[in-house]
């Protein structure tokens, strides 16, 4: 695949503009204009200026062209993902050996976030009910039973239940449902399907009875485990439910066991020290005089109990440790939980040198991001896309393993 701007200069056209007068008005180097006209990726920051001088979006200038389905090198190992949020579960994918045919997310900004990073990925940004009713086959270019793995984590919402069924019924109106119906119509070899830990007990356990029938419905053996990314080489506390599925015709040949944990779990020190500087936002000064107060690994209980009482107010009076407020994180522990928004009164998580919530680059590093992955959007945006992602690290260590899985039948 490869980036074209044939929009762009079609764009100009209809403007009458030309690039020199793009090139003065947007700020942009010449080094820019020529990487375009050899269809050459190019910064974030240059598109954005060029997109507020012509009043458009990324889409409207930029094109990434993917071969015909005849014409794709045949891989080894190929994965589709959907919802695929900024890539963090398609990172960890990508380290293991995988090509990534095809990438379906709904949030315009996550899906540029994508086409930024790996312009040759091919970023589907569509509704995944628009694309589950097609002919998978041909959109994908591969045959049914040939794709290695399908990966993503449908966010699955209260099912209606008959209460008799437990099949794909019970999931009908809910973005499962698509994901389900991937499954079937192409029936990979192997799957990944990642959610968070409280979907086990969601219901009574009758939500995650549902999708484990409907997988074995769909001709799958499943395995599950919980796994905490803190054991797999990120910098933070984050439990994941991780169900993994082998087709049935497979199984005398492929064996699939979870990753073992790392001997060493990192920490904040590991990582913030160094961290390039990036987007983010501060406390208010009341808040950030409060915060002040507060030692590095402690909380509200930490602090005056009178000015304590004055922040809290109404959650003074309730009941639990309540330790996630006026939280401030400690170098020598890991983050806790990194969440889509910088500074949530019941979930604070301060840095623990400065009064202030951790950078949308330094959620990233607790996600184990790579520095040079950068994320589309306004500060709200990016920290939502970091909050939601699957940390890399742990990503890889589980696709690792699938891969090894599945060289039993390659």
């Amino acid at each position: 695949m490869s980036v074209c701007y044939d929009k762009l200069w079609q764009l100009l056209l209809d403007k009458d503009m030309n690039k020199t007068e793009l090139k003065e008005s947007a700020g942009i180097s010449f080094n820019v204009l020529a990487r375009m006209g050899k269809n050459e990726p190019i910064s974030f920051d240059s598109i954005e200026k060029i997109c507020r001088i012509l009043n458009c979006d990324i889409g409207d200038i930029i094109e990434i062209e993917k071969p015909k389905a005849e014409e794709r090198k045949k891989v080894d190992y190929s994965t589709i993902e959907l919802f695929a949020g900024a890539g963090g579960l398609a990172l960890g994918v990508e380290k293991a050996g995988f090509e990534t045919i095809g990438l379906i997310e709904f949030d315009k900004d996550a899906a540029n976030t994508l086409r930024l990073n790996r312009p040759e990925w091919r970023v589907i940004h569509d509704d995944i009910a628009n694309i589950s009713e097609l002919d998978l086959e041909e959109y994908f270019g591969i045959e049914k039973g040939e794709l290695d793995l399908l990966s993503g984590g449908a966010p699955c919402q209260a099912f209606s239940y008959a209460g008799k069924r437990l099949g794909l019924e019970d999931a009908r109106g809910t973005l499962f449902y698509h994901y389900a119906i991937f499954l079937q119509k192409l029936q990979p070899k192997m799957f990944l399907f990642e959610n968070v830990r409280g979907l086990l007990t969601h219901d009574k356990g009758r939500t995650y009875a549902t999708i484990t029938n409907i997988f074995e419905q769909a001709g799958y053996t499943i395995q599950k485990d919980v796994l905490n990314a803190w054991d797999y080489g990120n910098p933070q506390k984050r439990e994941r439910l991780i169900t993994i599925g082998i087709r049935n015709d497979l199984l005398d040949r492929v064996k699939f066991k979870f990753p073992e944990p790392h001997k060493y779990k990192p920490v904040l020190r590991d990582v913030l020290l160094d961290c390039p500087k990036g987007p983010g936002v501060p406390y208010g000064e009341n808040k950030r005089k409060i915060f002040e107060l507060v030692p590095p690994g402690g909380y509200w209980r930490d602090i005056d109990p009178v000015i304590a009482k004055a922040y809290m107010k109404s959650c003074w009076d309730m009941e639990g440790g309540r330790t996630g407020i006026l939280r401030r994180m400690s170098l020598d522990e890991p983050s806790l939980a990194v969440l889509t928004s910088p500074s949530q009164k019941q979930t604070e998580r301060c840095h623990p040198l400065e009064a202030r919530p951790f950078t949308v680059r330094e959620n990233a590093r607790c996600q184990s991001f790579p520095d040079e992955w950068q994320f589309c959007g306004n500060v709200s945006s990016q920290y939502k896309q970091v909050g939601n992602a699957v940390p890399v690290n742990l990503a890889y260590d589980i696709a690792r393993e699938i891969h090894i899985a599945l060289e039993a039948i390659k």
